[in-house]
């Protein structure tokens, strides 16, 4: 390949993902069963020889295009996954052809600097102190990580122990304190910390799955009380002044899983929701879901910058650090993609008013959604606080079927759930491309199938 050449494939690149954008609103949302068989031919021997790449980017939009699920249009509504909004998408490709590695600010500035600033402007829109420091990880999950390892770090210095230096074997014990609907990401972060589950206490939440901050248990300064601002399921979030003013009377690290709903404090409208949430110590979100970044961008901003840094710092004779801030630091990973490039281009095209903006009229949406479902004479679950809907269309095998020929018909795509011992669908609206059509069309197919079925109405 020379310059020319790869000139040339970049621009059969942009055709055809031009072509895959303009024709998102259109097609189907889940592939057909034809395109997913001609996955297949995918499958063949490691190739003795260099292929053309011009052949291999035929080969992925050929086979790969049509096998993909359309979350890049308004119509999914599954596992609270954003559509990319347009600067965030055109953003990936520029910082792809840019290559960059942000684990030293001297490897890329422009990606440690954007990164800065998308961090801080993060923190500005959510309310959240402006000390704050952070790194972006690659979702929830690793935020969640990241966030209690410092949270661990920071507990057990207090204590005298160096958990760097000593790591975990004979050091005083952390206690942890969740709602009995934590997610499954966080539990997975406190597993991977060396907090396992039976160390856990869950704390009984209500019909909504706020945890009930009267059933606390008596809290000592070493114990990290999680709390969750938009349960995956209901969209509510825990009562957090109160959970927080027990537990800084103890002396106890208050952390927030807020995969999504987090970013409820950037609009006027649901900015309540968020009462006392920045009094907590550490926050975890994804970019990629409601701001509608690129995948993958998550973030992990700790109150305590030395703590973060404590428990992720690194050093080596070959990486001599700057003066200024170092990205490495702040995550699990040193090498990795310079994903603030996009997560800036998303904030930067949405400014404040945009994010809000966003934020409500997905919500917006989902009331559409509900209310909709309830004239057709279906149960939702859920008090729709923002963008999530819980429904049921009779027995638990009705309701699979009716999301089983849902996602197989193709005019959009929900997942299935259960909620407190109920088999539901799960409507999530997340993307920037959802619009009142796309609803409509969306809830005309649901309970049309929903009546084929003979469902209950």
């Amino acid at each position: 390949m020379n310059q020319r050449n790869t000139s040339a494939l970049l621009a059969r690149a942009t055709e055809m993902a031009t072509r895959y954008v303009k024709a998102a609103h259109e097609r189907r949302v889940s592939p057909t069963e034809a395109a997913l068989a001609a996955l297949q031919n995918f499958h063949e021997p490691f190739p003795e020889a260099p292929s053309d790449p011009h052949d291999v980017l035929e080969m992925l939009d050929e086979l790969g295009s049509p096998a993909t699920v359309t979350t890049t249009g308004g119509r999914y509504f599954g596992f609270v996954i954003g559509g990319t909004l347009p600067a965030a998408m055109a953003a990936n490709c520029l910082a792809a052809a840019w290559g960059q590695n942000v684990a030293l600010r001297v490897m890329s500035p422009v990606a440690a600097e954007l990164e800065e600033i998308a961090i801080r402007w993060t923190c500005e829109a959510l309310g959240l102190p402006p000390d704050c420091e952070g790194g972006l990880v690659t979702g929830a999950t690793m935020a969640n990580f990241t966030a209690l390892a410092a949270a661990r770090c920071a507990l057990l210095a207090r204590e005298g122990w160096n958990v760097v230096e000593n790591g975990l074997f004979g050091a005083p014990p952390i206690e942890v304190v969740a709602g009995a609907e934590v997610h499954a990401s966080l539990l997975k972060a406190l597993n991977m910390l060396g907090l396992g589950r039976k160390r856990i206490h869950l704390v009984d939440v209500d019909d909504q799955g706020r945890m009930r901050a009267e059933k606390l248990p008596k809290l000592l300064r070493n114990t990290i009380v999680c709390i969750q601002a938009g349960n995956v399921n209901t969209g509510a979030f825990d009562p957090a002044a109160p959970i927080c003013g027990a537990a800084h009377a103890q002396g106890a690290w208050v952390h927030v899983d807020g995969a999504f709903g987090l970013w409820a404090a950037a609009s006027p409208r649901y900015r309540h929701l968020m009462n006392g949430y920045e009094q907590a110590d550490s926050w975890a979100t994804d970019a990629h879901k409601w701001p509608n970044g690129s995948y993958d961008c998550g973030l992990a901003i700790v109150r305590s910058g030395e703590a973060l840094r404590a428990s992720m710092g690194l050093s080596a004779a070959y990486l001599a650090p700057g003066t200024q801030r170092e990205p490495m630091h702040h995550t699990p990973e040193a090498s990795r993609r310079a994903r603030g490039v996009e997560l800036w281009a998303a904030l930067k095209s949405l400014g404040r008013a945009g994010l809000a903006d966003l934020i409500e009229r997905t919500c917006a949406h989902a009331r559409r959604f509900a209310d909709g479902l309830r004239a057709a004479g279906f149960a939702v679950l859920n008090e729709v606080v923002i963008n999530q809907v819980l429904v049921t269309f009779g027995d638990a095998q009705k309701t699979q079927e009716v999301i089983r020929r849902i996602q197989d018909e193709g005019t959009c795509w929900c997942s299935g759930t259960v909620w407190q011992g109920k088999t539901a669908m799960r409507i999530s609206v997340s993307s920037w491309a959802t619009t009142a059509d796309d609803v409509d069309r969306s809830l005309a197919a649901i309970v049309g199938i929903a009546r084929a079925t003979g469902s209950v109405t």
